[in-house]
């Protein structure tokens, strides 16, 4: 079986403006199936690690964590990729090249908030629960169009991580191990490992995790009235 998705690969025309309702670059499409198992356990100097059979030197992120195999359907005449949004799920590989150069989720450009203004609110606590984000950063001209176009998942007043600093943190997945002289899963753990972990050898990896060391909240709705062209 072939997986095209194992490329690197963006094609600009996949930001191009269109009448065809917006879908961000990481949701994962029906017919995006996942990859048969196929993994080995071999032995390193460094303890027993996890491989594919067939392995290419792209199935490993720049860190050397395994990860995940999905398919990649076709793209259409216009450079977008085609089938039915799975809108719970995203394509780990396509979540990973977003996560690892700094990408708009939505449409693959330079994720950035350059000349915003970011409002302090120093009486709102800081959520523990987002210290660490495995969603891959939306630029602000996207953001306009992603409360317009994607409703049903921004209902009510959602909130704004304006990020200044997002290191490389780990990756959430699925642990290896072996059984009965077959390659089994372990654990899928609750918290993502960070990088440098000793079970990463044994771990395929389906999702990047950045760490917001620095960050401003702001509801959308204040955003997006920062975002109007009139606004000073």
């Amino acid at each position: 079986m072939t997986f095209p998705s194992r490329r690197l690969a963006y094609n600009p025309r996949a930001v191009q403006p269109s009448d065809k309702p917006l879908v961000p670059y990481i949701t994962r499409r029906a017919g995006e199936d996942a990859a048969p198992d196929d993994l080995i356990f071999t032995h390193h100097w460094s303890g027993p690690r996890l491989y594919y059979a067939d392995e290419d030197p792209r199935d490993p992120d720049p860190r050397g964590v395994l990860w995940a195999r999905c398919g990649w359907n076709p793209v259409d005449a216009e450079g977008r990729i085609m089938g039915e949004p799975q809108w719970k799920l995203m394509h780990p590989h396509r979540q990973m090249v977003c996560m690892q150069t700094m990408r708009c989720q939505v449409c693959m450009q330079p994720a950035h908030t350059v000349g915003l203004r970011l409002p302090c609110w120093p009486s709102r606590p800081r959520p523990e629960a987002v210290e660490r984000s495995y969603q891959p950063a939306a630029c602000v001209p996207q953001a306009r169009a992603a409360a317009a176009r994607l409703c049903p998942h921004l209902e009510g007043d959602p909130t704004v991580f304006l990020v200044r600093s997002a290191p490389l943190y780990g990756v959430t997945g699925t642990l290896y191990g072996m059984a009965a002289h077959k390659v089994e899963v372990i654990a899928q753990p609750d918290a993502p490992p960070p990088y440098g972990h000793p079970n990463l050898g044994t771990f395929l990896a389906s999702q990047l995790v950045r760490r917001l060391s620095s960050f401003r909240l702001i509801v959308l709705d204040e955003l997006l009235e920062q975002l109007k062209p009139d606004a000073e």
